[in-house]
């Protein structure tokens, strides 16, 4: 049983604890939270004790790992801060917000020998993990193209001065907030991306960082990821890799956050359509159980660091993108 303390207690902060009492791999026994008297009752209700400073729980040696609900550009310190004190870190996306900051996140992280695992947890829903598969199995011939949509309005209903909507912590609007999964799964089939196009809009919405984010992804191999994220439009979750000899596509039923389950269609050459039902599965409890599974010795977890810093390196090319109107390479 992995220890561990969940630093940030906001809206995911607050999904994580509960879903991890139903593990029998990780126990949370602290949270941290600034303000740690707003969540004192449901530090109670959920039996944790609540600290506000992150330092007093690195200092614990009864906490084995962290699990990091924070601020996006607050990461990469917390990360370095975490492997220091020889804790293993699952860290909610992005774990960074530039190449050079998760390149040093990575250092510090093997330097000490420790486990890193990040929030990605649709690599972690079945069909994607059939799709993947798929895909690298040469059943479907060669990759060529990805197409991926990941929208939702949720947000319309933040605050406007809530740090998710912020140009700080959100440049390129809907991009760190979904479009980030999208572009790890595309790297996840490609590998390192070579250059970048985005272009952000505000054109249905009050949130003024951007609502609808398109963006063209080449990668160093050749394939293509068309990538599209809204925030004022209803739920809409696809993911698709055409390949040489078919294609493969999962459409989540719901949002994510009460899942219904997916479908995954596949396309072969000649015409025949194979269509598969998946029930809900607990994608982001099996992250977060792989990543105990990797700081206990049991089995590496499953996302390689070279994809974790392939996919910050080409998110650093989608802000300055959006942010100039240019083609960016990414840097390698």
């Amino acid at each position: 049983m992995l220890n561990v303390a969940v630093v940030g207690i906001g809206w995911w902060g607050k999904t994580l604890v509960p879903l991890l009492k139903r593990s029998n791999k990780l126990r949370v026994v602290k949270i941290v939270e600034v303000n740690a008297a707003a969540v004192a009752d449901f530090a109670r209700t959920h039996g944790v004790e609540v600290v506000s400073d992150y330092a007093e729980v690195l200092k614990d040696p009864a906490i084995q790992g962290v699990v990091l609900c924070t601020p996006h550009t607050m990461h990469t310190d917390q990360i370095v801060a975490a492997a220091a004190a020889g804790k293993h870190v699952f860290c909610e996306k992005p774990l960074s917000m530039t190449r050079a900051d998760v390149l040093r996140a990575v250092k510090a992280i093997n330097d000490h020998k420790v486990v890193l695992a990040v929030g990605h947890e649709k690599r972690f829903d079945p069909p994607v993990i059939e799709a993947m598969a798929l895909v690298k199995s040469g059943a479907i011939g060669t990759p060529l193209q990805i197409e991926a949509n990941f929208s939702q309005d949720k947000f319309l209903s933040l605050n406007a001065d809530n740090w998710r909507l912020s140009n700080k912590e959100a440049p390129a609007g809907p991009m760190t907030a979904t479009g980030i999964h999208l572009l790890d799964l595309s790297v996840g089939v490609f590998g390192e991306a070579a250059r970048v196009f985005a272009d952000v809009k505000q054109l249905g919405s009050q949130l003024v960082n951007g609502d609808t984010l398109a963006v063209l992804v080449t990668f160093k191999n050749g394939g293509h990821a068309l990538l599209s994220a809204i925030l004022a439009t209803p739920f809409e979750g696809r993911f698709a890799v055409y390949c040489t000899r078919g294609w493969v596509e999962v459409r989540d039923k719901t949002h994510p956050e009460a899942s219904e389950g997916w479908t995954l269609t596949t396309a072969f050459a000649g015409g025949r359509r194979e269509v598969k039902e998946f029930p809900p599965a607990p994608n982001v409890l099996n992250n977060l159980e792989a990543f105990a599974d990797a700081a206990e010795g049991r089995a590496p977890y499953p996302v390689a660091q070279s994809q974790m810093i392939a996919n910050i390196s080409a998110l650093e090319a989608v802000f300055k993108s959006a942010a100039t109107g240019a083609i960016v390479d990414v840097e390698s």
